[in-house]
């Protein structure tokens, strides 16, 4: 599954393990359409899991806009009052820098040697 669109706060890591780190960042899917005439704009987020290094995180900041390829997991779980609750994450595979912020740090900063999980474009 492939999904596009602008990372709204610069990426987090968080240690799950000793020798475990994930990265963590929230895409923001704009899908403009027209309704009774009326030109419409919906905004879906959603939240990105990046689990092959945690090097990324630096250049994964917002506004960047990003190109993530991976599959899409339910994540159930107890609220505080006892509701069972349930949200969905991407599990991103790979990614894709867009545009020209792509290359705001010049260079080739980009290779983290995971086997060009990252790209850029622009």
């Amino acid at each position: 599954m492939e999904l596009t669109g602008r990372i709204v706060a610069d990426a987090t890591v968080r240690n799950v393990a000793s020798d475990r780190k994930v990265t963590n960042f929230r895409v923001a899917i704009n899908r403009r359409y027209k309704s009774g005439g009326e030109q419409k704009e919906e905004t879906t987020y959603v939240d990105c899991s990046y689990w092959r290094t945690d090097k990324l995180a630096q250049y994964l900041t917002k506004g960047l806009l990003v190109q993530v390829y991976g599959h899409i997991s339910a994540r159930p779980w107890v609220s505080k009052d006892g509701e069972p609750m349930a949200s969905l994450n991407f599990h991103t595979n790979e990614i894709t820098l867009l545009g020209a912020s792509a290359h705001r740090n010049g260079g080739e900063p980009y290779n983290d040697g995971a086997k060009s999980t990252l790209k850029r474009q622009g």
